[in-house]
């Protein structure tokens, strides 16, 4: 059951634009106080995505393996980048944490289920691989943002237990295990819940757009549940690791808690 595919053009965006109306017009009539940024917000998502709508349409068109890796490593950056910034507390090397656990857990899981599982052959083929790449880092930075800052904050808030455990001879490990368990769970969580309602609360937004296109909707919710399982794993796999890298920078060989490297 293959059904036909329904073109958006500029005057059907304009009216859905419309619809931004009530977000503006509850904003002036509450006085909330939200009308300017809404309306920026409103400008800045078209902009962006109407940019990236050309810039994919390029890139699906190229075939050179060097470039497509090079767009995905620049993804991974960013999306290193932003977690970090959503993080109360940092600490010196946080940032290369950040970057090097999401490189490690996206380039894991996305070429094991493209090549393994989807089977697309090459493994850069941008059709697969920078839609599927961009919704696992999306995932990903929420997992390590939240996971991040779970551990620092249990750190600190805990620091008088953590280290009278150091002082009784307690490893770093066992001494702030319990912190490093609490930010993965942390992590975890949104994916988890996601999870739990998706197909009977919520439809998630591949399989709508896959179905909007004319997909069969078997073979788009096949699609969909491969997808979140990959994204479950690379944000387990993500978050374990930059709190792992977390670990230990924050307590010494040594077996000593070095707050001191987390400005206040």
């Amino acid at each position: 059951m293959n059904g036909s595919y329904q073109a958006i053009n500029n005057g059907q965006l304009g009216l859905a634009a419309l619809l931004m109306s009530v977000n503006v017009g509850l904003s002036l009539l509450l006085r909330l106080g939200l009308a300017r940024s809404q309306i920026i917000a409103s400008g800045r998502m078209v902009l962006q995505l109407l940019l990236i709508g050309y810039v994919l349409e390029w890139l699906f068109a190229q075939n050179h393996p060097g470039l497509i890796a090079a767009i995905a490593l620049a993804m991974t950056v960013i999306a290193g980048i932003s977690a970090v910034g959503r993080t109360k507390r940092k600490f010196i090397g946080i940032y290369w944490n950040s970057i090097l656990s999401i490189l490690v857990a996206a380039a894991l899981v996305s070429q094991i289920s493209l090549l393994g599982i989807i089977q697309i052959r090459p493994w850069y083929d941008p059709q697969y691989l920078i839609p599927i790449l961009g919704m696992i880092l999306g995932n990903i930075l929420n997992g390590i943002s939240l996971g991040m800052d779970r551990f620092i904050e249990g750190l600190v808030t805990q620091q008088s237990q953590i280290e009278m455990l150091l002082a009784h001879g307690a490893t770093r490990w066992e001494a702030s295990h319990r912190q490093i368990q609490d930010a993965v769970r942390t992590g975890m969580i949104p994916i988890t819940n996601s999870m739990m309602v998706m197909g009977v609360v919520s439809l998630p937004g591949m399989m709508t757009g896959q179905i909007l296109a004319g997909a069969n909707p078997i073979d788009a919710v096949r699609y969909q549940i491969v997808i979140v399982f990959m994204i479950a794993a690379a944000t387990a796999l993500g978050t374990l690791l930059v709190v792992l890298l977390a670990f230990r920078q924050l307590l010494s060989p040594n077996h000593r808690l070095r707050l001191d490297r987390v400005p206040d």
